[in-house]
């Protein structure tokens, strides 16, 4: 039996079924209202809306622990924090700039995730309580704007050629979190998130257009992510870190054109 005749005895009986559905309130059935398949940005918001909420998670629990005095609770919800912050820093950088300053600026932090980190990781005390309160406030904010402000692929482009360039170049040489020692996950993250919403947004784009490039762009991801799987940040190799970082940026700049998009700029990149 061909594969025409299989699909039409199946299809009949489906169909009577489909015509045999209840009306339900409101007129029409349940399928005819089926939700449509969600673009891609929207795929992705759903994987940024999942990371903050296991921030926002995390920093509660950092509260919670500080207030009962358990410094070692603490560290661990603080540390817990960092991975969904790291991953979204895609997003972040690009569309809210203002929330990223009040919740993870460094060096010199006066408030956000430093500034407890310092307390916590450097002093070895639990006394965080207002500064935890108001990363709490800021962090409860960008989970509102994630569900509501538009995403675009440019945006995403330009934040992941952004992320690569902060991994090579301000990272690689000690990175961010050196009192708790995380700065090789801030950095191991970071790269997960650029390859998340690389998949997500524009490897399907990209390899319909340019089959090759779409591969090299995969590989240099992929050699950054295993230049970060190194035991230690002693064993880390800056120089490799970074050339893997810049060939990532060119990937991305030769990517954009073929896929509608706008070459990041180095303003874009470096801002």
């Amino acid at each position: 039996m061909s594969n025409c005749h299989a699909l039409k005895k199946i299809a009949l009986p489906w169909l009577t079924v489909l015509i045999a559905l209840p009306i339900w309130p409101g007129g029409g059935n349940r399928l005819a209202h089926a939700e449509p398949v969600s673009s891609p940005t929207e795929q992705y918001r759903s994987y940024l809306i999942e990371q903050i909420s296991q921030t926002l998670a995390s920093t509660k629990r950092l509260r919670e622990r500080a207030a009962a005095n358990d410094v070692d609770g603490a560290k661990k919800a603080w540390i817990a924090a960092r991975v969904g912050w790291e991953k979204a820093e895609v997003f972040i950088s690009g569309f809210v700039s203002d929330l990223d300053e009040d919740i993870d600026a460094w060096p010199n932090a006066l408030s956000g995730f430093h500034a407890i980190e310092a307390r916590l990781f450097g002093a070895n005390t639990a006394d965080v309580a207002a500064a935890t309160d108001q990363l709490i406030y800021h962090l409860t904010d960008l989970d509102i704007k994630i569900r509501q402000i538009p995403l675009n692929s440019q945006g995403l482009l330009n934040g992941a050629a952004r992320l690569a360039y902060e991994v090579g170049e301000s990272k690689a040489d000690g990175g961010e979190s050196r009192y708790s020692g995380t700065s090789l996950d801030d950095m191991r993250n970071n790269v997960s998130g650029i390859q998340l919403v690389y998949k997500t947004l524009f490897a399907g784009p990209l390899g319909a257009s340019d089959p090759k490039l779409a591969l090299s762009t995969e590989q240099t991801i992929q050699q950054l992510a295993s230049l970060l799987s190194v035991t230690d940040a002693k064993s880390l190799e800056p120089g490799k870190v970074r050339t893997a970082s810049e060939e990532l940026i060119v990937a991305l700049q030769a990517a954009a054109p073929k896929i509608g998009l706008r070459t990041p700029t180095l303003e874009d990149i470096t801002q």
